[in-house]
């Protein structure tokens, strides 16, 4: 089935409560046979689009060597499969990578003095994405970063040329504890797949 599959932007469902209706949407999807289709830059709503767009600006001010929307499978569960925002490669492996995050001016300002405990707390379902992701590329470590917002103006994101001060990254090293509790989640889903795509 070809939606037999959980992807990065789907761990805050995979994690939520069993009972819960995130929980339950992701199962079902899961089992749907529908693969989702997500379009941000035609989204009706203002912060994915805004956020959408200023990927493409932020990527302009990465070196070379890195790539959009790469996509990592993770070798122990075939069923998770993440979409790294900006990758780096080497060697025909990534090597690193940036996970973006777009924050509105007032709460940018409060991160300025945070450090890696505040972000897994306060940015808890951005942290855990973090950890899917280094469970599907196998890295010890990688980079949350927050991007300030000015403006939801297209046109205006369009243009906007990012500075230094606009962004702020924080370094995520591999959290064992929410890795494990990710792949334990992960088996009843897996076991799925195994059991109704395996050859009669």
């Amino acid at each position: 089935m070809d939606s037999m599959y959980i992807g990065s932007s789907d761990c805050a469902a995979l994690l939520a409560g069993l009972k819960t209706e995130s929980h339950g949407n992701l199962l079902r999807r899961f089992v749907s046979n529908e693969k989702p289709y997500y379009n941000a830059k035609a989204s009706p709503i203002d912060a994915l689009r805004t956020g959408a767009i200023l990927e493409d600006r932020y990527f302009l001010t990465l070196p070379d060597g890195y790539y959009e929307q790469s996509k990592a499978y993770c070798s122990e569960l075939d069923i998770l499969r993440s979409s790294i925002d900006f990758s780096l490669w080497d060697d025909g492996k990534i090597i690193d990578f940036d996970e973006l995050k777009t924050s509105n001016f007032e709460d940018f300002l409060k991160l300025h003095d945070a450090d890696i405990n505040y972000i897994k707390k306060k940015y808890k379902n951005n942290y855990n994405q973090v950890q899917f992701q280094l469970l599907c590329t196998g890295l010890d470590s990688a980079n949350i970063v927050f991007l300030s917002v000015y403006s939801y103006d297209d046109e205006v994101n369009i243009n906007r040329d990012i500075q230094p001060n606009d962004i702020l990254k924080f370094r995520v090293e591999r959290d064992e504890e929410v890795i494990d509790k990710i792949r334990t989640r992960s088996a009843i889903f897996q076991n799925l797949k195994d059991y109704y795509t395996k050859t009669d």
